[in-house]
């Protein structure tokens, strides 16, 4: 289903730029899979991520963030409106983004099957300018979402009993 990622299929050269959905795409938080939770239908993990720092206090952020029509446009509404976001934010997200994930996971077969394809490795996400959810541009930073993934890859065998 996705390419193996010794492939380098994505790639630029001075002439051209070469794309393709990459092996570990599913557990991107922009990648197109819908997830349900919290009694809503978010487009990616990245609008669910968004909407719950609005949904009590700024319901028409929220909102606005729900129908946004990309996650990159789901981050610029929250960055807009960051003032305005939930007080106890940096205290909640990670346990929300692990929410999130769970989800993600438990509704779609691709993200399970490309999670235990990972097998035992650590799984880091490679983002030069974010140190807390990343390993950022030293690569110490504190990875939370390679480190949610892997607990969710732990989780698997008891979230894929309630698919089946």
């Amino acid at each position: 289903m996705y390419p193996d990622a010794r492939q380098a299929l994505s790639h630029e050269t001075p002439d051209a730029v070469y794309f393709f959905s990459h092996a570990f795409d599913p557990l991107n938080n922009w990648s197109a899979h819908q997830v349900e939770i919290w009694g809503k239908r978010f487009a990616t993990v990245e609008h669910g991520f968004h909407f719950r720092k609005f949904a009590d206090a700024e319901p028409e952020v929220a909102a606005q963030i729900l129908a946004a029509p990309s996650p990159f446009a789901a981050l610029q509404l929250a960055k807009t409106h960051k003032a305005k976001r939930r007080a106890d934010w940096d205290a909640v997200k990670v346990g929300l983004m692990a929410e999130l994930v769970r989800a993600k996971a438990a509704q779609h077969q691709d993200v399970r099957e490309t999670l235990l394809a990972t097998g035992t490795k650590a799984i880091v996400e490679n983002s030069p300018w974010d140190d807390f959810w990343g390993c950022g541009k030293d690569g110490l930073g504190a990875n939370h979402m390679g480190h949610i993934l892997m607990d969710v890859r732990g989780q698997l065998p008891r979230i894929a009993k309630t698919q089946g």
